[in-house]
């Protein structure tokens, strides 16, 4: 019903400023905005020539009533579900809010809307580029993002990732979405930037024919909004030949609070240098002495994935930074709660604290929840301790860090790799290997399927163990998680017919380079030729059965 009561409110008022000639101009650049959009922009576009009949028309309500009509409107666009309204609807707020005088904008509040949603200064936005053009060609690297509305930290966190990826593959066709359709449509309302969501930026790719597609998402962690992105491109997989989503910047979760890798090393490294130059110091030493705490601000949640906040505290320690501090904005977990790390820096003997994000952007959450003048910013409250005699905000996401920007190049170079070598392997085997039979043994052989989410494990480097016996052939691999609970050597369709072989899953150990270990589920699947496709139906917690086509190639005799 309020999405309902809100587009009326939007058309009446948007009729009202067509009619009287109220205010400014909702209109984009015919380069960004979408034809919808353009043409709701255009109706809203009116010269200053009828402001008296703006004067006689809006004298009929007051200025409260004026403010309160726009903050509707902006509600109406702070949701999540982009409809078919969604453009005129945002045409609609952009013009009501140049309809008003300065001091009815300062009078604007409603369920989400402020004076700021339109009026708050966060930099350029010209200086950003929403990586939404066509053409572009048959590989494309789709960087998906939660999103910022802060221009400045937009262009130079999250750009800062896209150029990174860009220099290093300019084989490939970057381009950008953001999962927040909230972000996005205060973007497009207030600066006339048109970002895709992740339902656009597939539908584009589709579209501009791309076969290849690698998902790089800038998420910090294995965290809800991966599994989400992960489910919506299993939707999309059928669309292209090949689709693959690269590891979040921190990697693999690991089993317990004290697990760490290279991946969260680097980070860790790269932002204490940072926030060390960015405050004067030659060194940690340094800061220590003068009895300064490095306080890094994430945001938290209840999702499994929130002990990786846990294991950057232990990557912190194991590196010997005893005057470095995680914490949260959710207070998940419950150690890295403001009050718990406040305990923490007292405890440790610092008096001087310099607080900074451990957020890719240094968005809303690091300009009010950590710097903010609000009581209950992180600041604010190590203030109002009284036991520090000084309190330094730095607002800078890690995307801008070069060393950070190359960890996704990683991520990214190692799906890469993984398609190249498959695609070279496939053409250079394929006549050699369909059908061919191999005699009994146990070998070591690559096992591809077509499903990011569905494969080997990283420490096993996509192969498992085949074995071979009476012409009977069988593969063992381990997979990444324990999220598949049972696989079935054929469709979906047949996995669910009484009597059919469900394959029942192995506790495996796998150990990654860092020499770090994590329990995963593996299975023994029957091989019906090699070298060739065949049918493998996987399910999971939800209980839904999936069709997924592999392949074992390149089978190496084991010594």
């Amino acid at each position: 019903m309020r999405r309902k009561l809100t587009a009326v409110v939007a058309a009446s008022l948007l009729a009202g400023i067509i009619l009287t000639g109220c205010g400014g101009s909702g209109a984009q650049s015919a380069d960004s905005a979408p034809d919808a959009q353009q043409e709701a922009a255009a109706e809203t576009t009116v010269g200053g020539e009828n402001e008296g009949t703006t004067e006689a028309a809006s004298g009929n309500k007051t200025d409260e009533e004026l403010a309160a009509e726009c903050a509707a409107l902006i509600d109406a666009i702070y949701v999540q579900e982009r409809t078919d309204t969604t453009d005129a609807d945002i045409a609609a707020a952009k013009a009501a809010w140049d309809a008003l005088t300065d001091e009815q904008k300062a009078m604007v509040e409603g369920e989400f809307a402020d004076p700021d949603y339109f009026g708050r200064d966060t930099g350029d936005a010209s200086a950003d580029d929403p990586l939404n053009k066509d053409e572009i060609g048959e590989k494309e690297i789709l960087v998906v993002s939660f999103g910022t509305s802060f221009n400045e930290s937009r262009a130079t966190d999250i750009g800062g990732i896209e150029k990174a990826l860009q220099a290093a593959y300019p084989d490939w066709s970057v381009r950008r979405a953001f999962t927040s359709q909230i972000i996005i449509n205060h973007i497009q309302a207030r600066d006339a930037e048109v970002i895709d969501n992740v339902e656009q930026a597939l539908a584009r790719a589709k579209a501009n024919g791309v076969k290849n597609l690698i998902i790089q998402p800038t998420h910090l962690m294995h965290g809800a909004e991966y599994d989400e992105l992960a489910s919506a491109v299993e939707a999309a997989k059928g669309d292209f030949e090949t689709v693959s989503i690269a590891e979040p910047l921190l990697g693999q979760v690991g089993e317990d609070k004290d697990t760490v890798n290279s991946d969260k090393e680097t980070v860790a490294k790269a932002v204490v240098e940072e926030a060390l130059k960015a405050a004067g110091y030659e060194n940690l030493e340094a800061a220590e002495t003068d009895g300064t705490a490095l306080v890094f601000m994430g945001h938290g949640t209840a999702h499994i994935a929130k002990v990786t906040y846990s294991q950057m505290q232990a990557q912190m320690n194991e590196l010997g930074y005893k005057n470095v501090f995680i914490g949260t904005v959710e207070g998940e977990p419950e150690e890295t709660a403001c009050d718990r790390i406040i305990a923490a820096v007292k405890e440790g003997g610092y008096k001087k604290v310099i607080l900074r994000p451990l957020m890719v952007v240094a968005g809303d959450h690091a300009n009010n929840d950590m710097a903010g003048e609000e009581e209950d910013s992180w600041k604010s409250m190590f203030e109002a301790d009284g036991a520090f005699e000084s309190i330094g905000v730095q607002i800078e996401g890690l995307g801008r860090i070069p060393a950070v920007q190359e960890v996704y190049v990683a991520h990214a170079g190692e799906v890469i790799g993984t398609a190249a070598d498959s695609e070279e392997t496939a053409a250079g085997n394929e006549e050699a290997q369909t059908g061919t039979p191999i005699e009994d043994g146990i070998y070591s052989a690559v096992f591809e399927t077509d499903s990011s989410m569905f494969h080997v494990n990283e420490a096993n480097e996509g192969k498992g163990t085949l074995t071979v016996e009476d012409g009977k052939m069988t593969i063992h691999v381990s997979l990444v998680s324990k999220k598949i609970l049972n696989l079935y050597q054929g469709t979906a369709e047949e996995a669910q017919k009484e009597g059919a072989a469900i394959l029942e899953p192995s506790a495996d150990e796998v150990t990654y380079s860092d020499g770090t270990t994590e329990e995963v589920y593996g299975f023994d699947i029957p091989v019906p030729v090699i070298g060739e496709e065949f049918d493998c139906a996987i399910v999971g917690e939800k209980g839904t059965w999936y069709d997924h086509k592999v392949k074992v190639s390149d089978p190496v005799l084991a010594e």
